[in-house]
């Protein structure tokens, strides 16, 4: 096992994402400009160090549990490199458990660092197979491949040698895409929002999704003027309605306005993509006020940098 690492301390960000938006579910992921921020170095000692500050600080581990850490450990055993010790500093920017990817980042961001430590990582590690391993850990490919590539990505899990690994392909998104982040008080594990969905659902709303998820990838590429209809979901929202009853309720109320809004990822923050003016913002965010503290977000063409 060698130990070929930089001596420096490495910094990165990584995007805030949001998927499925609306009917890509498990599949569209989309970059936003809100990033979290870390820096890491190899230690001489035995010891993990972790500091963190912002979003989450205090819910967030300072032990080998940190998830920065497992991340960059995976990515070390990856790369055949084996650090004594790490310093890991965190600042968070992204909200945590609301659906906008606190946790792809964290894995992209460790898998990054590991990568941007050891000498030749970026050789040793391609995109693709961060993605992989970024897959493994997280369980769906749709965030962790938006965090990685920026943009808007269009992710799958394919069977490669007996095995399910990550795959995606990356969308330019059109310049006039703007999103709003409309983020509560409250949280919710992505794991208790998938325990609502149904095991089966009509065949005419998988039908409806279906047609609207193949229209969304031409609506964030080139016409924002088909977001409303690209953005319609049968799928999994409504059967997720008792998690987050004020989402939906904004969700609707925005969509009956003419504006394309979705619950981002798991909820329970909503997403708004326009290619409005401000004034027109400012007027959706007074039917949010209350109970959102909005954002106003652009689409971050970059991922992990």
């Amino acid at each position: 096992m060698a130990n070929h690492f930089k001596a420096a301390m490495v910094q990165i960000s990584v995007p805030a994402t949001s998927a499925n938006l609306g009917p890509g579910f498990d599949s569209l992921g989309l970059a936003l400009d809100l990033r979290d921020r870390y820096a890491a170095q190899i230690l001489d000692e035995a010891i993990i160090d972790v500091d963190v500050t912002g979003e989450g600080a205090e819910d967030v581990k300072r032990d080998k549990n940190n998830l920065v850490i497992k991340a960059m450990m995976r990515g070390f055993e990856f790369l055949d490199c084996k650090p004594k010790g790490i310093a890991l500093r965190q600042l968070n920017l992204i909200p945590h458990g609301r659906g906008l990817g606190s946790s792809a980042a964290a894995i992209v961001g460790g898998l990054g660092l590991a990568r941007a430590l050891v000498l030749g990582g970026e050789q040793l590690m391609s995109d693709e197979e961060m993605l992989a391993i970024a897959t493994e850990m997280e369980g769906h490919p749709d965030n962790v491949a938006a965090a990685i590539y920026g943009g808007a990505t269009v992710a799958w899990a394919e069977d490669i040698h007996g095995k399910s690994t990550g795959r995606a392909v990356s969308i330019v998104v059109d310049p006039r895409i703007k999103a709003i982040a409309f983020v509560p008080e409250s949280h919710l594990a992505t794991t208790k929002a998938r325990k609502l969905l149904p095991e089966t659902v009509p065949h005419r709303d998988a039908a409806i999704n279906a047609s609207r998820a193949a229209l969304l990838v031409h609506a964030l590429a080139t016409r924002p003027d088909l977001l409303l209809a690209s953005t319609e979901d049968h799928l999994h929202q409504e059967y997720r309605e008792e998690a987050f009853p004020k989402s939906m309720a904004l969700v609707k109320k925005l969509r009956a306005a003419g504006v394309a809004a979705m619950i981002s990822g798991a909820g329970p923050s909503v997403l708004v993509l326009h290619s409005s003016d401000e004034g027109e913002v400012e007027e959706m965010i007074k039917v949010a006020s209350g109970s959102f503290v909005a954002h106003k977000l652009g689409i971050s063409p970059a991922g992990v940098a």
